[in-house]
């Protein structure tokens, strides 16, 4: 088997979700804040719920409650690099629940010591259902991923 193409997503802005899968691409970040850690997955990248206000030209994305809250006082930027525990799992799910996606997208509990910030590892149960979804066609479900975004270094 041949290696995939590489892709780095160092200079990506916003939340992305990166669908595993051994066809697609492999995709690195740097993550884990001021450790910055290069991890990689191969699959699929898709932005999501990413934009900017149009009059204010101000960046929307839950990338900036992800950075928020690895940056405040419980990680102060130090990236959870020995793992996430079930308190930082509940807040990313509700993130993901806020900007409409946590019926297809949840924290994978089984692999939270293989999560850290920007890299948390997920379980995509279902395309988005969204009336113009932004990922479709990726049956049979659940499938493995990870939500990534910019790091807090």
């Amino acid at each position: 088997m041949s290696t995939p193409p590489s892709i780095h997503l160092f200079d990506t802005v916003g939340l992305g979700l990166i669908i595993e899968d051994a066809r697609g691409a492999s995709y690195s970040n740097q993550t884990g804040g001021t450790s910055c850690l290069q991890p990689t997955a191969v699959g699929y990248y898709v932005p999501l719920r990413n934009d900017r206000a149009v009059t204010s030209h101000v960046f929307l994305s839950p990338e900036l409650e992800l950075l928020a809250y690895f940056e405040g006082p419980r990680h102060a930027g130090a990236g959870a690099t020995s793992g996430l525990d079930e308190e930082d799992a509940n807040y990313v799910d509700a993130v993901l629940q806020r900007c409409g996606l946590s019926a297809a997208v949840s924290v994978d509990r089984t692999r939270l010591r293989e999560s850290h910030e920007a890299w948390v590892r997920v379980t995509i149960h279902s395309d988005e259902s969204d009336s113009c979804p932004v990922f479709s066609g990726f049956a049979p479900f659940p499938r493995t991923g990870v939500l990534t975004w910019t790091n807090s270094d």
